[in-house]
């Protein structure tokens, strides 16, 4: 099978983590991703990473996790000749994606009325902070603001009244998400009806969605959600120390629950129903305690995957990244480069396996505007036209970048 986005052309104007993360995506299924950045002021995420060369090349390790598959065009969207250049580019284009300040496309003639009248089947999706609308809308905000604002740092932590940011930046990856599945159905609209239309992604809204279960339970009976750290309202579902290491245990429901108890030979702890569960939480988690800190971690992960209780040491993610589980998966993605700048790159591949074809970014991360005159001449452009938007800053001419 052809990938399942193969033909379609996606502009992505984003910058940072949560939109490249989008277009990202839809790469990975087959769409032709035009990256298009400020020749002056390039995506920020180049500039990160702990590898300084890379970062001093533009190359940082931020940018290439999910920079792979996309060509690169840098573009002077300040100056008439650029807009211009890009109104022509998304006429071409099946979807494009912006996560600047609400309103700012519009007051540089880019907004959705516009780039829509030039081609109607646009899918145009904006990703920001707080949403188009609201009175927060023009705000600015990144992943680390949102967990404080959403409750989500209120949420984290061990209840000794210090907040605790997520280690990963969860709703960045999570609005990335949230707008390729977005864009995919409004895709799939578009083949039904025909029509574009413009998808607004916020990222508090994808914040708040993360703890569907928690604002569903406070909104019913008013209690807050308490931070609890590792711990549940079950003792048979939280994390205990073993001899030697921690360890993360999920006997979840009663059958579970159950059945951890049986293999402890403590079938006299199983419960009737969660209530009882409850009520038997600090009798429960100290008995087991004394059991699970006797024998090291390893062996209660023989033990408890033999007797069907999930349950897992605490890894550290370098050792995740090389569990036989992902090798097998090939969740790792190692990228080819002629050129051998990143040649043997690795990057995380998406999170789901389709038996038509397996998902493989065709480009290893570009240069900022590596592919300006290809791009351009693709939409029509003659050589003395690309030349003249070259001698006019409009487009960047590095030695990374085609003349």
């Amino acid at each position: 099978m052809k990938p399942a986005f193969a033909g379609l052309r996606v502009i992505d104007t984003t910058h940072v983590l949560a939109g490249p993360f989008a277009s990202y995506q839809l790469g990975l299924l087959g769409a032709e991703v035009i990256k298009v950045e400020n020749p002056s002021d390039p995506d920020q995420a180049r500039f990160q990473g702990t590898d300084q060369d890379l970062v001093r090349a533009g190359m940082g390790t931020s940018f290439l996790a999910q920079g792979a598959g996309k060509r690169c065009l840098a573009l002077d969207l300040k100056t008439p000749a650029g807009r211009d250049a890009m109104v022509r580019l998304a006429a071409s284009a099946d979807v494009f994606v912006e996560n600047y300040r609400p309103g700012a496309f519009e007051e540089i003639g880019l907004g959705y009325d516009r780039l829509s009248a030039a081609n109607p089947r646009l899918i145009y999706c904006s990703v920001s902070a707080f949403g188009a609308s609201g009175p927060r809308r023009e705000e600015t905000g990144y992943d680390n603001v949102i967990q404080a604002f959403s409750g989500i740092m209120d949420l984290t932590g061990f209840g000794d009244g210090r907040a605790l940011k997520c280690g990963a930046p969860v709703i960045d990856y999570a609005t990335g998400l949230t707008a390729a599945f977005a864009i995919s159905g409004a895709l799939f609209q578009r083949e039904r009806e025909g029509q574009g239309q413009h998808i607004d992604v916020s990222m508090l809204d994808v914040a708040m969605t993360l703890m569907t279960s928690h604002c569903t339970d406070f909104l019913q009976s008013g209690t807050h959600p308490r931070p609890n750290g590792n711990e549940f309202g079950f003792a048979t579902l939280g994390m205990y120390r073993a001899a030697d290491a921690d360890l993360m245990i999920a006997a979840s429901n009663l059958r579970q629950e159950r059945r951890l108890w049986t293999a402890l030979g403590r079938e006299d702890r199983a419960k009737p129903d969660n209530f009882a569960r409850i009520e038997a939480y600090a009798e429960d988690r100290a008995i087991l305690a004394g059991i699970i800190g006797a024998r090291p971690a390893a062996h209660w992960e023989d033990f408890l995957r033999k007797n069907r209780v999930p349950a897992s040491r605490v890894r550290r993610m370098e050792e995740a990244l090389y569990d036989d589980q992902l090798r097998d998966r090939e969740q790792n993605l190692t990228l080819s480069d002629p050129s051998g700048r990143l040649d043997g790159l690795q990057v995380v591949g998406p999170a789901f396996r389709m038996s038509g074809r397996r998902a493989e970014p065709p480009l290893p991360p570009q240069p900022v505007g590596a592919q300006n005159a290809e791009i351009l001449r693709d939409l029509g452009l003659s050589d003395a036209e690309v030349e003249a938007l070259c001698v006019a800053g409009v487009v960047r001419t590095t030695a990374n970048a085609e003349p």
